[in-house]
């Protein structure tokens, strides 16, 4: 089987922030360690977000800011550069004052920070596929993966791949569970992203709005930007990485 590699890893110590690139990373149950354990809370108990959903609150503006992994608390930055410790009332009041509503960050709870999965995956050559349908550049950082799979060729390859499991370097080994369907957040500018041209739409016309996996953790370990990646037990029909 042509094998893959890891070409990036992203975590996000505060949901719906821009976040960090790593060059490793470990993982346990619930995902990437520490990736989206904070967030921030709207008045109503919503977690603020780039879309409204039950649980979910759009905040115009949250994904211009960063975060970064602290000792204690992660660190949310502000697009100017001044750097707030998560959980003190001198990062919520300043969310609050940039934002223009009352927000405060929290721990995660009984409410998982999560969209849909506990890990996501894209692969670049499903990354080139929608650069072909825009005509231009398509940032991968877009897709707010935590894994960057690199593989030859273009195409949405990861589609075969339901079902099987992903091992990434000497021990993890990762479920690939279901699409990744997307929403508004692709389209959206945020802190070190510039957007040329949506891709929501295209998306829709191409690929039923669908781009990259949802994966679940099956053995927990750390993994490297270069890791060997290989997918075991495939399912009926189940595609390779070629």
């Amino acid at each position: 089987m042509t094998t893959a590699t890891v070409a990036r890893l992203w975590r996000y110590p505060i949901k719906s922030t821009a976040g960090e690139e790593l060059a490793e990373a470990r993982l346990d149950g619930r995902g990437l360690e520490l990736d989206r354990v904070w967030a921030a809370y709207t008045a109503d108990g919503g977690i603020a977000s780039g879309k409204t959903t039950r649980r979910f609150r759009k905040v115009e503006g949250l994904l211009h800011w960063r975060s970064a992994t602290g000792a204690e608390a992660p660190r949310l930055i502000a697009p100017d550069g001044t750097g707030f410790e998560a959980g003190t009332a001198a990062a919520d009041d300043a969310l609050a004052r940039a934002l223009g509503q009352p927000l405060a960050l929290r721990r995660e709870a009984d409410v998982p920070h999560h969209d849909d999965s506990a890990v996501h995956l894209v692969t670049t050559a499903a990354i080139r596929a929608v650069e072909g349908l825009l005509g231009a550049r398509f940032d991968p950082a877009r897709a707010r993966a935590n894994l960057l799979i690199d593989l030859p060729g273009e195409g949405f390859v990861e589609d075969d791949w339901l079902g099987a499991e992903l091992a990434v370097g000497d021990e993890v080994v990762l479920r690939l569970d279901a699409p990744m369907v997307r929403c508004v957040m692709v389209d959206a500018s945020q802190a070190g992203v510039t957007v040329e041209r949506q891709a929501l739409q295209a998306l829709g016309r191409a690929h039923d709005v669908e781009l990259g996996l949802q994966a679940s953790v099956v053995r927990t370990g750390t993994i490297h930007v270069e890791d060997v990646a290989r997918l075991l037990h495939r399912s009926p029909g189940a595609g390779s990485m070629a």
